[in-house]
């Protein structure tokens, strides 16, 4: 999040671990946008943030052309900020995955392009493996991983890479060790991402932003002997799972 306030602070630490692949998370819905409010006044708030209506927002992406404008000034503004840090970028994704969203994932991918973007994250999580490991899987589920189709095709239409397949939906935010070893024993062929919210502590901004979710035992997670073992976290090797 290039806007967000430890931006500065990751920039710094990314920079030290020049094997560590970085992307752009961007920022389209509850979280601080780049540009000035006065400049994209039907996007964000007075304090310079996205408001967290999910369905209001889709709509007004969709359906308004002067949001849409505005969006678009916003997501360059974005991807520019990331091009001022000096590091490579990676990959793009979307916070609370709003490139789901047929007009945001099109420009993300369109705007992304100017910027070299070389690849985006697909989340693709697989109803199969979330009920083998024990994971009631409902008909929403099962129709947004169909979903999932579209940005796919729109991302290879682009000549974009993906993964296969994406963990850390339907257990947002309780990423346990116990989770991670089920999910290990069942991943399917093709290249997984997984992904965590962790933090070494709990402040203000994330008791308010996420108050249920397990930062610190996301992190335990990660740091767990039997994960790193099963896992074989590896930064080098493409397709291995990792954080």
């Amino acid at each position: 999040m290039v806007a967000g306030a430890a931006a500065e602070d990751a920039v710094r630490i990314a920079k030290s671990l020049p094997e560590l692949r970085v992307g752009l998370h961007l920022v389209t819905i509850e979280g601080p946008a780049v540009l000035d409010p006065a400049e994209i006044p039907d996007l964000v708030d007075g304090r310079g943030w996205f408001p967290g209506d999910q369905f209001r927002l889709g709509v007004r992406y969709f359906f308004s052309p002067k949001v849409r404008r505005q969006l678009a000034k916003e997501i360059r503004a974005q991807f520019t900020a990331f091009a001022v840090t000096g590091l490579r970028l990676n990959h793009a994704d979307a916070h609370k995955h709003m490139h789901m969203h047929p007009t945001v994932g099109a420009m993300m991918i369109d705007i992304g392009r100017e910027f070299g973007l070389p690849r985006i994250r697909v989340p693709a999580e697989p109803p199969g493996v979330m009920a083998a490991c024990g994971t009631p899987v409902g008909l929403g589920d099962r129709a947004l991983y169909r979903f999932t189709a579209l940005l796919r095709r729109r991302a290879a239409r682009a000549g974009l890479a993906m993964n296969d397949h994406c963990f850390g939906l339907a257990w947002s935010g309780h990423m346990t060790a116990e989770r991670l070893l089920a999910l290990g024993a069942r991943l399917p062929e093709g290249e997984s991402e997984i992904y965590f919210h962790p933090a070494a502590r709990q402040d203000v901004r994330l008791d308010a932003l996420m108050p249920d979710y397990e930062h610190e035992a996301e992190l335990a997670a990660l740091c767990d002997a039997r994960v790193r073992r099963l896992f074989s976290f590896d930064p080098i090797a493409p397709t291995q799972a990792g954080p």
